[in-house]
């Protein structure tokens, strides 16, 4: 899952045959001949940059990938990375805090590709409440703090089951992104999650929820995901805004009742 080698031909088969794709479906796909794709793979032709961000993006390669690709080649990377903080990003800035606030009174985080911690809105660090403060220290991992004994994992009632659902959905992210630092994620979070994800019989089975105990009262949790669907910056592409919403009237009430002010 992890890139070992070097070179644009091989680095595109291993993105080909991670897509489980054989040479006659993508350049099918692409539109490239399959003898000028073999040509690519086995190093006796160069692409050129436009051909390599072609078929990176028939094959759903990551933009901070595509940039490797780009280097591999002999190119120079396309797509820029800039912090939240910079000038040209003032505008995504404002819409991640209108998003926080808006949200509000269901808790919300702002994570990058590793799931560390970048913003979260008043009723999400309420839900931290009672974790050791180191696990807060930039930069937090949301899902290592989740998982964590002196973390979350204590007041999650349902852990097994919901650690075993977060688990899945790094894997999926490591699989998709062939990320070593999302791969190192999932295999942390493997050897802590012994359940099978599973709706909780307390809640709608309509998603898998987090019941979670804060200050003794009971709250139980799903969430949804969002993210920018046009982003040219490797950065702000791999940005993830979740948002807890309550999965009975019990939860809703709690949270409308603004406990953490």
């Amino acid at each position: 899952m992890t890139t070992t080698v070097t070179g644009i031909g091989p680095l595109l088969r291993e993105w080909r045959e991670a897509r489980r794709l054989s040479q006659l479906a993508l350049s099918s796909a692409a539109g490239v001949s399959t003898r000028h794709l073999s040509c690519v793979e086995t190093g006796r032709s160069r692409p050129s940059p436009e051909l390599v961000l072609h078929l990176a993006e028939h094959l759903e390669v990551p933009l901070r990938a595509r940039n490797q690709m780009l280097l591999a080649a002999g190119y120079a990377p396309v797509f820029r990375e800039r912090p939240l903080d910079d000038p040209e990003m003032a505008p995504v800035a404002l819409v991640l805090d209108s998003v926080l606030e808006r949200s509000e009174p269901n808790p919300t985080v702002i994570v990058d590709r590793g799931w560390n911690l970048l913003r979260a809105n008043a009723p999400a660090l309420w839900l931290c409440t009672g974790v050791d403060p180191m696990l807060l220290e930039p930069p937090a991992n949301v899902a290592r703090l989740s998982v964590d004994e002196a973390g979350l994992r204590p007041r999650i009632a349902n852990f097994d089951e919901y650690a075993g659902h977060l688990a899945g959905r790094v894997r999926s992210a490591a699989v998709a992104s062939r990320d070593p630092e999302l791969v190192a994620l999932a295999d942390d979070l493997d050897q802590v999650s012994g359940g099978v994800p599973g709706a909780a019989g307390t809640v709608p089975a309509f998603a898998i929820p987090m019941c979670i105990e804060v200050d003794g009262r009971a709250l139980a949790l799903f969430s949804t995901i969002a993210t920018f669907g046009t982003a040219v910056d490797v950065g702000l592409s791999e940005l993830s805004i979740e948002t807890f919403y309550p999965a009975d009237d019990a939860t809703a009430e709690l949270l409308s009742s603004h406990p953490w002010r």
